[in-house]
């Protein structure tokens, strides 16, 4: 098994001596979870046809339809 080493930021200090938390199994568990959601979109990445640039155009069309989708919300209030 490969080994990881972690570092905690200063401002989440008190968590690492957080009681009753076993924190390589829970950061074993978040990493399994992240791994399974990367081979997800690969599996989906890999059965789609449209080009890098298709893929690019399409999530911009996306953008901006949601921005002026929540603009409209804004100006609601």
């Amino acid at each position: 098994m490969a080994e990881l080493k972690v570092e905690i930021p200063d401002e989440l200090k008190e968590l690492e001596s957080a009681s009753g938390i076993n924190w390589q199994l829970a950061v074993e568990k978040r990493l399994k979870e992240e791994f399974e959601e990367l081979a997800r979109l690969k599996r989906i990445v890999s059965k789609s046809k449209l080009t890098e640039e298709q893929a690019k155009e399409l999530a911009d069309d996306v953008n901006l339809s949601l921005a002026k989708k929540y603009k409209g919300l804004l100006k609601g209030k």
